[in-house]
């Protein structure tokens, strides 16, 4: 009995599989994070969830508990958009427009290019090498008629290889750690209500999106409540830890456990494409900062890490221990951001006509 448990995953038994999923999930997350990624919390899952599936062990994770845990990771989203942002970007706009429309450009052109291979179906060329927040991409993928797992690697990929490239690039210029700036959250205590108040709109607004087929809306239509709730006033997006990675978790396992022997296959023969695009994705964009640097006398570092095409989250991480401007960093990423979020869509469907499938 034993031998035939360990030999075949697939006839495991239901809570045998989430077990190992959950067992296996947080020590996956526990290595990634003491490795610095940022996004370990929804990488850890997804790697285990990938690897379950491919082994034909997979677990059901029911439509509704996704469409919640994507409420949480929208309203989660719209937190991390503060009212000086807008400011800022008014402040010194045509640098700003300059620094997000190239490297949006740069990487739509690489993803026309790539979908015109026929090794990936339809517009998920596109939505894999749209620069905006990886887990927003590949979530919104799926409902534009994209792969979501073939996206899921695309992006992740490039988050992955952005955060090492942009450590190599402040080593590199002796950047020294800033001891005074941080970005890490402030250990604020939320009050019960202020927390069910804000779960209450992200699963409400989330679930309608959802039932009205918004494309997205899971997340995407939480996105927009949550910004109206913060910057408007009504009230403070009070998050607590433990709720943000039990929904990542369950994000990455959705997506995870999507994946097929067969999508993994075919995912291992474009590998080498996809590294190609963004090795030089990440070339252009260090191009397009040495631009800013010479034209606008933005510091070198600084100008780097506001065009690397990486998660914003990433990028944030590593400049707030630098001495850079996060300010300047942070308002390019999170510009860029919304320029993708609103017209990628329309991008990604005009680009994929006449795509080979």
């Amino acid at each position: 009995m034993l031998a035939s448990l360990l030999t075949f995953p697939a006839k495991w038994p239901a809570p045998l599989r989430w077990g190992v999923l959950i067992l296996g999930s947080s020590l996956m997350a526990l290595l990634l994070g003491q490795a610095h990624l940022s996004a370990a919390l929804l990488l850890g899952p997804m790697i285990v969830a990938i690897a379950m599936a491919g082994l034909g062990s997979g677990v059901a994770i029911p439509r509704v508990v996704f469409i919640i845990a994507q409420s949480v990771v929208g309203m989660m989203m719209a937190s991390k958009l503060p009212p000086e942002l807008f400011p800022e970007i008014a402040r010194d706009w045509p640098i700003f427009a300059a620094g997000i429309l190239s490297t949006v450009l740069g990487a739509i052109s690489l993803g026309w290019l790539l979908s015109r291979t026929g090794m990936l179906p339809g517009s998920t060329a596109i939505w894999g090498s749209s620069p905006g927040a990886a887990t927003v991409m590949t979530l919104m993928s799926e409902s534009y008629g994209a792969d979501m797992r073939l996206v899921a690697m695309m992006q992740y990929l490039r988050v992955a290889c952005c955060a090492i490239a942009a450590t190599v690039v402040v080593k590199l210029f002796g950047i020294a750690p800033s001891h005074t700036v941080s970005l890490a959250p402030n250990v604020v205590p939320h009050s019960a209500l202020e927390i069910a108040k804000t779960l209450t709109l992200a699963i409400g607004a989330g679930l309608i999106g959802w039932r009205l087929k918004v494309p997205g809306g899971g997340l995407l239509t939480p996105l927009i409540a949550g910004v109206i709730y913060n910057l408007g006033g009504l009230g403070v997006i009070a998050l607590p830890q433990p709720v943000l990675a039990l929904s990542y978790a369950i994000v990455g396992w959705g997506i995870g456990m999507r994946f097929s022997h067969e999508v993994l296959r075919h995912a291992a023969r474009v590998l080498p494409l996809v590294l190609g695009m963004i090795v030089t994705l990440i070339a252009l964009c260090a191009g397009f900062a040495a631009l800013l640097v010479h034209f606008a006398g933005i510091e070198p570092v600084t100008a780097y890490l506001a065009t690397s095409p990486g998660g914003a989250d990433s990028v944030a991480i590593i400049a707030a221990g630098t001495q850079v401007d996060i300010p300047f960093v942070m308002a390019m990423q999170i510009g860029r951001f919304l320029l993708v979020l609103i017209a990628g869509p329309a991008m990604a469907r005009y680009l994929s006509r006449g795509a080979r499938s």
